[in-house]
């Protein structure tokens, strides 16, 4: 018998790295890190491309668990709506999920930053994901390093489908037949404890996970934590 398939994307200015010290932890499954289009050696996006752009330019396995951070949860909620054969179950890490006015201005404000000086957004990227953290320099500087990395206009394309894409799927998250779990950091600022009991909410039989003390990037904070929970949706323990 194969085994199963585990997708991992990752957000928006990161690439398939950002997994490695989760892909050791899931070696019992067959594991995909795609760099999402417009990032690391994916093609490259129109600049107006949208979330259905996005996600149609992925090659997913059919019945693929589906594990998305941030960017990439928007990507595997809009293929669990619209291609749910594809998807066998979900899981949505550090996911935004139907900002409020508030937070839609406050990412679009950090878009504005960017288009005007990139440096200064990577800098507040970094210090918002991982200030206060226990992660190791080496981790943090090698984030660092694939952020300002990024092709401008590719990332500015990306980062606008992230400050866009929750309104995209937002509706029609009650349509998700997949074993799903929504996890993220109790420390989190952006993709918030909020905004996961809201994606678990809206999608049927999916439970929510607050993870205390971690902030935004879950799969180098705590690996283990999330490696486990990728384990309990796959094996359908979702709602324990």
């Amino acid at each position: 018998m194969s085994r199963p398939v585990v997708v991992l994307l990752h957000g928006v200015g990161l690439d398939h790295s950002v997994w490695r010290d989760v892909v050791p932890l899931l070696s019992r499954y067959q594991v995909l890190t795609p760099d999402l289009p417009g990032h690391g050696s994916a093609a490259r996006v129109p600049q107006d491309v949208d979330l259905a752009g996005l996600a149609g330019l992925l090659e997913i396995p059919p019945g693929s668990h589906l594990v998305g951070f941030s960017l990439g949860a928007l990507v595997a909620q809009y293929l669990a709506i619209h291609r749910p054969e594809l998807v066998a179950s979900l899981t949505s890490v550090s996911s935004v999920c139907r900002r409020t006015p508030a937070e839609r201005e406050a990412v679009l404000g950090r878009l504005a930053v960017a288009e005007q000086d990139p440096a200064r957004a990577a800098a507040a990227s970094i210090d918002r994901w991982f200030a206060g953290s226990t992660v190791a320099a080496e981790t943090i500087e090698h984030t660092r390093a694939v952020l300002t990395a990024n092709d401008p206009a590719q990332f500015l394309a990306c980062y606008r489908v992230f400050g866009t894409g929750d309104a995209v799927v937002g509706g029609d998250l009650h349509r998700i037949t997949a074993p799903s779990i929504a996890v993220t950091g109790a420390e989190d600022p952006g993709s918030t404890p909020e905004m996961s009991q809201r994606l678990a909410a809206a999608i049927p039989g999916a439970r929510a996970v607050i993870v205390p003390g971690v902030r935004h990037m879950l799969p180098v904070e705590t690996p283990t934590v999330l490696a486990g929970l990728i384990d309990e949706v796959i094996g359908g323990k979702v709602n324990v």
